[in-house]
């Protein structure tokens, strides 16, 4: 062997050596500055996600239960139940007087519309308010969805 290559070797196992349990820190810097804040961000997506499956499916179960039901109060009571029923099916609570109900012309009459509207705010996950000058980190969601009365619906005294 050329004692280029000796030497090159040499040179290329004191590297070796010194560079040993440098694997771990490497490691423990990347997890911290790298995989962590990326778990943080898909955590954040995926309950922005879940809020809005929700309040899709919330506000199209409650103008439904409203269409069906044989008198107004009973259908904002079945609409306000079918909500519930959306967000608890996604891990969350109906906000208070997040859902509007409104109709065009008169409530259940043949041929009008209803129209639900949910307006409310998912927190982020793990975000401490001071972070956010004392105000809590949130994403606002807002969903309508329209449902026209039946034409032939049967109207009941």
């Amino acid at each position: 062997m050329s004692g280029g290559r000796r030497a090159w070797r040499q040179r290329w196992a004191a590297r070796v050596v010194a560079e040993r349990g440098s694997a771990v820190l490497e490691f423990i810097v990347i997890g911290v500055l790298v995989i962590v804040p990326m778990a943080y961000v898909v955590t954040s997506v995926m309950r922005v996600q879940a809020a809005t499956m929700a309040s899709t499916q919330a506000v199209r179960e409650a103008a439904r239960a409203f269409a069906t039901a044989d008198s107004v109060a009973q259908g904002r009571a079945a609409a306000v139940t079918a909500a519930q029923v959306a967000f608890e099916d996604q891990g969350f609570v109906l906000p208070e007087s997040a859902m509007r109900i409104q109709c065009l012309r008169a409530c259940l009459e043949p041929g009008s519309s209803i129209t639900v509207d949910l307006d409310w705010q998912v927190g982020l996950p793990w975000m401490p308010s001071s972070l956010a000058q004392g105000r809590s980190m949130s994403v606002p969601i807002d969903v309508v969805h329209v449902v026209p009365v039946d034409t032939y619906r049967l109207t009941r005294p």
